[in-house]
């Protein structure tokens, strides 16, 4: 397999340049792609500093990194433009035809996407602690307040797509998971039924659900194929009889799953 040096370089925490280069990358199968990033690249001696960096991975490869930027300021960033690499300047190929569209300039002020408003960041913040608070049925005090709750089988990916809900999207996303008891009763917990509204579901491919089980518990009952067929098969029954729509994890990210949700959650409202 190829491998090429992919560089996020920013003003800023380089967020934006790496989320946007990712969706980029992914549509090149068959190389590994080696991360380096350079944030808070925002005086005249930090880029320098890059451009050694960037020096020192072009030799060590002896190939051209993939250097992919978002920079406001323009002396930095024909700074780091002397770099030996492939340079994709995200701010600029989009903020130019916007500044001509709309007929203004911009503010061309770093960090400008992740300055959220003091009651959105206290929201985010909030959300994310009921997700701890409310992971894996740790408790039920206060589901009443949560804007779902997803249940599934255990390892099906729930923990992470709640934590993700409720740092993106400030949702507050509680999980169930289903259990042997819930299995052998054949229907949902008791606890949950009140809030049937706010149910949604995760399932996933019996085969990679054994394979995350078996990393965290080799050879066990737990990981056995045949015990993730029956319980996927069993909570997929659950789930059908209640009628709450379920989503497969199989083959969608975490990021494809949870706007999902946030999209059947506001449809709802």
């Amino acid at each position: 397999m190829k491998t090429r040096t992919v560089i996020f370089v920013s003003d800023g925490t380089g967020i934006t340049a790496e989320t946007l280069g990712n969706g980029l990358l992914s549509q090149f199968e068959g190389i590994e792609f080696h991360h380096v990033r350079l944030p808070f690249v925002d005086t005249h001696e930090k880029a320098q500093h890059s451009l050694e960096r960037i020096k020192a991975i072009r030799e060590h490869d002896g190939a051209r990194p993939l250097l992919i930027m978002t920079m406001m300021d323009a002396k930095i960033s024909a700074t780091i433009r002397q770099s030996d690499a492939l340079v994709l300047d995200l701010f600029e190929a989009f903020i130019a035809p916007l500044e001509l569209e709309l007929g203004t300039r911009s503010s061309h002020t770093a960090g400008r996407l992740h300055g959220h408003s003091h009651r959105e960041y206290a929201n985010r913040i909030e959300a994310m602690n009921f997700a701890l608070a409310h992971d894996d049925g740790i408790s039920d005090r206060k589901l009443k307040n949560a804007d779902l709750i997803l249940v599934g089988v255990s390892r099906s990916g729930k923990t992470p797509t709640c934590l993700y809900l409720s740092m993106q999207f400030g949702l507050k996303a509680a999980n169930y998971p289903l259990i042997p008891e819930d299995f052998e009763r054949e229907r949902l917990p008791d606890t949950l039924l009140p809030y049937r509204d706010k149910l949604y579901g995760l399932t996933i491919a019996p085969e990679q659900l054994q394979r995350i089980r078996q990393e965290r518990k080799p050879n066990s009952n737990y990981a056995a194929l045949e015990n993730c067929r029956y319980e996927v098969a069993a909570a997929e029954r659950m789930m059908d009889r209640a009628g709450i729509t379920y989503f497969d994890m199989t083959a969608r990210s975490i990021e494809e799953i949870a706007v999902q949700l946030l999209q059947a959650v506001r449809k709802e409202d």
